[in-house]
């Protein structure tokens, strides 16, 4: 279900969303959820629970009990406690998931200081007031990261976010060391005329808060599902047997990307089976060591000291067969009896109808068939030019020769 400015406009333009947030349809916001209990009843006697999760700008989203018992859906305008005038958010979820929810994060619904209350719907003046506030966000960041470069200051504004009834504004910014932003404080209550907080986010937070699209084509992981964010070290990268190029390997926070993880333990599971890299294989021929490896087809490449070229092709449990003589101080003759031929699997998994199965149809250069036929038509229209001269020149040569005969038989004619 998608919401309605979102679509095109007259002239085929995207409109864009310009309801910042509040289409109710929660269909371009960042990790949504879907609530699979709401078309459940509760069992006779019981209460719905009171907890409600409420989302603001940009994911950040917080728990608060609705001690007014008011009837609340997903995508609901809501004003909110604040710690000092109100906040205004959407409804993300209710009723038993909100509890799973906080139990899965650690939250408990008698944590006075951490959930608050949801004090009631938004009205039309609320909802005025808080879209007022958020189209100052723009031009203000802008602002800010001047006064910071001015004041020279080592850190990134990368966000603002302004409460609900505009009393205070929250500057999110990345550092790679402590800042002494007391004099920017100064500055910016002069300038903007509210509350300042300053909030000192990380890389991978700036990211998830931002949005963005990946390497892979699609949004990022920690904007629109992913919420812990685990450590990723480059061991990943080499259980993975991918190259260590920092360019290919860093996301757009500028760390290593989280989906390395995704697939690492499957590759470990995969590699139990295969011998350490730097174990040698004894032999008569001499010693032979592991050049590479594929884990999908369970081959390792082996080459002797010396012969650094010739590289033979055995499986994980010839390998290992080798390894256990070995431990025995048993030697095989050579690796040739072991080895194995590499056949590349050359079968296509499609069917080729139209004729067009070659990766490599586009790489070189299309002829310009224009070209060609304009050179034709010019060659055609050079040859049909030529042979009209050619016969307009036989033809008056013909004429000349038919004349001159017929002048001497004149000639002739006269003398008798």
């Amino acid at each position: 279900m998608a919401c309605n400015s979102c679509s095109t406009g007259k002239d085929g333009q995207p409109k864009g969303c310009k309801n910042n947030g509040t289409c109710g349809t929660d269909s371009c916001n960042k990790l949504t959820v879907f609530d699979w209990l709401a078309n459940m009843s509760l069992p006779n006697g019981q209460d719905p629970f009171i907890g409600v999760e409420v989302r603001f700008k940009n994911g950040r989203k917080h728990y608060y009990k609705n001690t007014e018992n008011l009837t609340l859906s997903i995508g609901d305008i809501v004003a909110t406690q604040a710690k000092s005038g109100h906040d205004i958010g959407m409804v993300t979820l209710t009723g038993e998931l909100v509890r799973v929810q906080m139990k899965r994060k650690k939250v408990r619904l008698d944590d006075t200081e951490n959930v608050l209350k949801i004090y009631r719907k938004a009205s039309q003046k609320d909802i005025d007031i808080w879209s007022a506030a958020r189209d100052r966000e723009e031009p203000m960041k802008v602002k800010a990261r001047q006064f910071a470069i001015d004041l020279k200051l080592k850190m990134k504004i990368s966000d603002i976010e302004f409460q609900g009834d505009g009393s205070k504004a929250t500057f999110y910014y990345t550092a790679e060391e402590r800042v002494d932003f007391r004099e920017l404080i100064k500055v910016f209550a002069r300038e903007f005329r509210t509350r300042i907080e300053m909030k000192q986010v990380g890389f991978r937070q700036e990211a998830a808060r931002l949005g963005g699209i990946g390497s892979c084509g699609r949004e990022l992981c920690c904007s629109t599902w992913l919420t812990d964010f685990r450590s990723v070290s480059t061991s990943a990268a080499r259980y993975q047997q991918l190259s260590l190029n920092p360019l290919k390997l860093a996301g757009q926070c500028g760390k290593l990307k989280c989906c390395l993880n995704y697939e690492l333990d499957a590759y470990l599971d995969a590699l139990k089976a295969f011998p350490k890299s730097d174990t040698k294989l004894y032999t008569e021929k001499g010693n032979a060591v592991c050049q590479k490896t594929d884990i999908f087809k369970g081959l390792m490449w082996y080459a002797y000291e010396g012969e650094w070229m010739n590289w033979h092709i055995i499986t994980t449990d010839q390998a290992n067969e080798i390894i256990e003589k070995n431990k025995r101080k048993e030697k095989v003759a050579s690796l040739e009896e072991y080895a194995v031929e590499h056949i590349q699997d050359t079968k296509n998994e499609f069917e080729n109808v139209v004729g067009q199965d070659s990766l490599t149809r586009f790489d070189s250069p299309k002829p310009n068939k224009k070209r060609k036929n304009n050179r034709n038509n010019r060659n055609n229209k050079n040859r049909k030019s030529n042979n009209k001269s050619n016969n307009s020149k036989n033809k008056t040569q013909n004429r000349s020769r038919n004349q001159k005969p017929k002048a001497k038989t004149n000639t002739n004619a006269k003398k008798d």
